[in-house]
Parts: C-alpha cells; structure tokens; sequence
C-alpha cells in the first residue's frame, strides 16, 4: 500500500471540505480523514425525536468540565462535520467584528488582518455556497463589492407581517443570508423542494449548503483525491529536528495505519483541532505541538447562544419555513446600551418535545398540534470573549477536558429584555402579538456553540499559535482551517467566515508554497 500523499487534511467540516475543494485541481496526490462515515439517507433524518431527543446522529464522545462533571458534547463526527446539522445562516462578520471593541465583559481583540483581506473571499464562498440574501437592508452590514448570489428566501405571510410591525416600531429587520442550493433557484422544469426540518437535522434532498454537497462531492471528482472515512487521527509526527510533520498516526475501522505526507491541513472542530496539537507531544515540542507560546487550547469562545420561544394567546403560527428574518439593530449598541448586546433571528421550529417542555408551566396538557401554532421561535446570540482561562487540555488518560467561565454574559442577557421589549411593542400595533408569554433555554459547555479561537493566529509567535497564513509558527508544513484560527468571534453565525478563511488560505498555497499556478475549478457548485 502506498500510503504516502503530498497533502493530507484532516476533517470534512467547512473548513476541511472548502480547502478540499479549492486544492481540487493542483494535481496533488490529497488525502482527506474524517472520523465518521456519512449519514445515511433515510426516513429518520427528519424525525425530530429520533435526530434532537435520541441523538440519533451524534457520538458517544465522553468530556469533562473544569470540574472534572462529564458530559456528552453536541458534536458530529460525519463526512461534512458539523456543516451537516447546522441552520446554514451564512453571515459575513461585520467590519467592527475585526477591530478591537469593548464589551460588558472586556475587550474584544482586533485581527491581525482586517474586513478588506476578507472581502473578496466572502464573495467568493457566497457564490460557493449558494447564498440568498439582500444587501443594504441589515443596518450593522459591512460593505460588499457584489450582491448576494440569489435572491432572499421569499418569506411567509405571517413573517411578512411581522417584518412590517418591526419597521413600524423603528427597527430595520432583514431577511438571513441563508446558504440554500433549491432546484426552483435554477429551473423551471424541476420540481421544488419545500424546506421544513432544517436546524439541527440533515437533509436528505441536499438542498442544504454544507460543506460536503457544495465542496467535498465536487473535489472527489478528481481522481488524485482520496477520501477515507471511520479514521481517527490520533497524532501527527515530526522529523527528528521537529520542524515538519511527517506523518500521520490514524486508527481506521480498529487498525492503526500510518499516512506519510508533505503538507498537514488540521480542520477537525476548535476543540479537537487543539487537542490533537496536544495528544502529538514529542521532545521536540513537549507542551503539545505548535506550542512554544503556551496557547495551543486556550482562547476558547463558544458564543452565548440560545433560544426565546414566545407564545401567543391564540393559534396564529402557519409558517412551514420561518427561518428568514434576523434583526441586529442592538449589534454594536441599544437606547440603553452603550456596548454591543449581539443579534437575534427566527430559528427553524424546535422540536415537539422541547415545545412540550418549555409549555409545561404556561399550558399544561396542550398538546403539540396546538402548541406549534401557539409559538414563535427565536434564536439570540451575543459574543463571547477570548479567556487564556478558558481552554481545552488532555486529561493523563487521553481525554478533553475542557475549562470554560463565561464572560460578556450581561450583553445576552440584555438581549433577551430587548427581544421582549420589541415584541410588546409589536403587540400594541398586532393583537396577535399582545400579552405573549416567555420561555427558553441557553445552551451550555456541553452546547459547544460555534466553538472557535483555541489555535488563534497573529504575527507574534509568542502569543499567537498561527501566522498570517494559519501555519504554525513553530512548524513548516501544519496549517489549520476550521474556526480554531479566530482572535475573537463576533456575534454571528461563523461558517461564512470559515469558508472565506479557507479559500484565502488555499490561494497561499497554491501560489506560495505548492507552486502551482492557481487554476479555476472546473465544476460548479450554483
């Protein structure tokens, strides 16, 4: 067996699949590992109680907190990673977002590089992943050298009407940016896919845009790329002066094969990317490696994260799709507010059993048919800050143990009274609106919300774990894509902006490292 590759890469999540496809068409011999197999197309994949009560796709992973309680994370180990389950809400970071700012609870740091680095490969990853969307309507929107690839998702009455009210209250709501790849979009003489079951679940029609159908399907049409699935990296290995990695230390399907190769690419979730780096440990990187600044872990950010169901008095929700309108008029202030609070958006329904959970106290005994009807799904995010406190290490018997104190927790907080203040003011223009009642819940560490910012990058080696490149300082040829990269994280969905990363990184080493003169890809993916 020839198991040497001039480039292996090491997960299939946003970033991994979008660097798949970009390095597609250099005629490099590409390897790509991912820990899990795909999930089946099957009539479970939008059975809300087997995929969100069950669990039906997500690992028996064990961790531990900072006191040593376990959990079971909300993670997928699956060819696309977490692209596969996620609502596909695909927002460019705002320009704010790349320079310092303080919040309630501290300073969010600046990027090394800033929003016009980025531009060009925000467009690019729009038309990538099949964005609709409207510019000029979001009022915290950063500026943009094209418009969206498609048009907006086309909202339903009772959004439209909402939509209306929340203009006629001094707001500027705006429809998401929503990766969706729709037959209706392209043809004429296909029929449509009408989209439910979105958030949190797989689809089987691939209409949604996740890092396997729109990068990782089109780059395994080149023969000189490999794709090997059920293989768990457990380490990567260096040359004996510790400079290079040289080889890769998988366990695939219970047999532990070793992958020789020129090029590392590591893009298997912050947090297992930083425990990877960890578990590789030699003499001449003792600390884990890449880690002579001590960083490798720590910074980790998760975003402050949860949802705000409010329900109404009367049946009035008949929306099949109702994630489609965002509202960030409270991003960088509020009224009351001198510092950044964070946005909020319509989520895709919450499934029947969490409805019937949050309804217990509010309507006892009604069942789900009724409920559904009765609610109005929101889901607010506010930033959460860098913390070398907050960190990612391995325990002596190889597991992750992950430390985490949240911060900037106020900001979230005051989000949540701004949603339902709006939403009073919204009732006193709409009935249906009037007198709603509250319930919710915020994701925990066990969440693992947006995890990002454990391998931040930055010119100065000693405090950052990554150059301006994403490769590691300490070594020649280990690159990292996926969210580990971030100095701060903002307060808006990250996979746009992972991708972006992604291509930017793949343009450097097409032309600065590979050598290869860049070429355009021969498929497409609109």
């Amino acid at each position: 067996m020839n198991n040497h590759y001039d480039i292996v890469i090491i997960g299939t999540g946003t970033g991994g699949s979008t660097m798949a496809y970009k390095l597609a068409a250099s005629g490099k011999k590409i390897l790509i590992l991912e820990r899990g197999g795909f999930i089946p197309k099957e009539k479970e994949n939008w059975d809300a109680h087997e995929v969100v009560t069950q669990g039906r796709y997500r690992p028996n992973d064990i961790w531990y907190d900072q006191d040593d309680k376990p959990f079971k994370p909300f993670i997928h180990y699956n060819v696309g990673g977490n692209s596969k389950m996620y609502g596909a809400a695909m927002f460019r970071f705002r320009e704010s977002d790349f320079e310092e700012v303080q919040h309630f609870g501290g300073r969010s740091p600046a990027w090394p590089l800033p929003y016009g680095v980025y531009e060009p490969y925000y467009t690019q990853a729009e038309a990538m992943y099949s964005v609709h969307g409207k510019r000029g309507v979001d009022p915290t929107e950063p500026w943009a050298n094209n418009e969206y690839p498609l048009p907006p998702l086309s909202y339903e009455p009772l959004i439209q009407e909402l939509n209306a009210k929340l203009e006629q209250v001094g707001l500027r709501p705006f429809p998401l940016p929503m990766g969706i790849k729709l037959p209706q979009d392209l043809s004429k003489t296909e029929a449509p896919v009408m989209l439910e079951n979105f958030d949190g679940f797989p689809d089987p029609t691939d209409s949604k845009a996740d890092g396997q159908v729109m990068a990782l399907r089109p780059a395994l049409q080149h023969k000189q790329v490999t794709l090997v699935t059920h293989a768990r990296v457990q380490k990567l290995e260096t040359n004996a002066s510790g400079t290079r990695v040289t080889k890769v230390i998988a366990e695939v399907k219970g047999e532990q094969i070793e992958y020789h190769t020129e090029l590392v690419i590591v893009a298997c979730g912050a947090v297992n990317s930083a425990a990877l780096l960890l578990r590789s440990a030699n003499d001449k990187h003792p600390n884990g490696l890449a880690n002579s600044s001590g960083q490798v872990g720590r910074n980790l950010m998760l975003h402050h994260n949860g949802s705000l169901v409010a329900f109404t008095k009367e049946p009035v929700n008949d929306c099949v799709f109702q994630k489609s309108l965002g509202l960030a008029d409270f991003y960088h202030n509020a009224d009351d507010s001198e510092f950044p609070l964070g946005e909020i958006q319509l989520m895709g329904r919450n499934d029947p059993d969490t409805i019937l959970w949050l309804a217990e106290k509010i309507y006892p005994g009604v069942p789900y048919s009724q409920l559904k009807q009765m609610t109005l799904d929101f889901w607010l995010t506010a930033e959460d800050l860098p913390s070398p406190e907050n960190r990612v290490t391995i325990t002596n018997d190889g597991h992750i143990k992950v430390y985490y104190y949240r911060n900037n927790y106020p900001a979230y907080e005051r989000l949540k009274e701004k949603l339902k203040q709006v939403m009073r003011k919204v009732g006193e223009l709409d009935n249906r609106f009037k007198d709603i009642q509250w319930a919710g819940y915020d994701l925990d560490i066990s969440g693992m919300s947006h995890q990002n910012g454990t391998l931040r990058f930055g010119a100065d080696p000693r405090s950052s774990v990554l150059d301006l490149n994403c490769k590691a300082h300490d070594l020649d040829n280990l690159y990292v894509v996926d969210a580990s990269f971030f100095p701060s994280c903002g307060a808006f969905n990250p996979s746009l902006t992972i991708a972006a990363n992604a291509l930017r990184v793949g343009d450097h080493l097409l032309q600065n490292v590979l050598n290869t003169v860049p070429v355009e890809n021969e498929f497409q993916t609109a």
